[in-house]
């Protein structure tokens, strides 16, 4: 077990910058954040594969679902980044690591792809990214991906990023659009001693 100055620690989430993207963390109080985080969840092909513990379906919502990521970034117990082309700063998508646990030094990422963003990389980039600091930066020595099983550019993304497929959970995750009912999830997880994959290719502006 790793002693108590090994462990990571609460700290204020500091902007990260890497493959043409502008990792930074989301902003509660801004209406622009708002918007982006609504869309994102709204999404009918992120609702297909995702379903919030809590419903998000307003700005009110969504500023409170953003106070609450706010509160557990603070806490240390998770990290969450809105993800932002470098040069132009135009919103992307979300990137964050959740359920961190100091002792086993282990978190689950997950992340999404604004609908006009999507076939351009992104995810893989911001996994890239944020997978570097969390190993780097958080000391976390273990990253879990998991997504439903049929979701086949997830499992795409997860192997590009170096995420090994570890198997099935059953019932592991919410069906689309319920919380009386459950699918399966496929796992992938990455170690801190596993190789670290090849950058994308990025042009100028920010475009593999």
């Amino acid at each position: 077990m790793p002693s108590s100055s090994e462990r990571p620690r609460p700290r204020p989430l500091s902007e990260l910058h890497g493959y043409g993207l502008l990792l930074r963390p989301w902003d509660a109080e801004s209406g622009a954040d708002v918007e982006v985080w609504l869309r994102g969840l709204t999404d009918p092909e992120f609702q297909r594969w995702n379903t919030p513990y809590r419903p998000v379906t307003g700005p009110d919502a969504a500023r409170e679902s953003l106070r609450r990521g706010a509160r557990r970034d603070a806490d240390g117990t998770a990290a969450s980044f809105r993800i932002a082309d470098a040069v132009s700063g135009t919103a992307l998508g979300h990137i964050g690591v959740n359920e961190i646990h100091p002792v086993l030094r282990r978190g689950t990422v997950g992340y999404w792809v604004l609908p006009e963003a999507r076939g351009r990389g992104i995810a893989t980039r911001a996994l890239l990214l944020t997978a570097r600091w969390a190993f780097t930066g958080l000391g976390l020595h273990r990253l879990e991906l998991d997504h439903a099983v049929g979701h086949d550019v997830s499992c795409r993304i997860a192997g590009r990023c170096g995420f090994r497929p570890e198997g099935t959970r059953r019932g592991a995750i919410l069906a689309a659009g319920r919380r009386d009912a459950f699918r399966d999830a496929h796992v992938h997880a990455r170690l801190a001693t596993d190789p670290e994959p090849p950058p994308p290719a990025v042009t100028a502006t920010g475009t593999p």
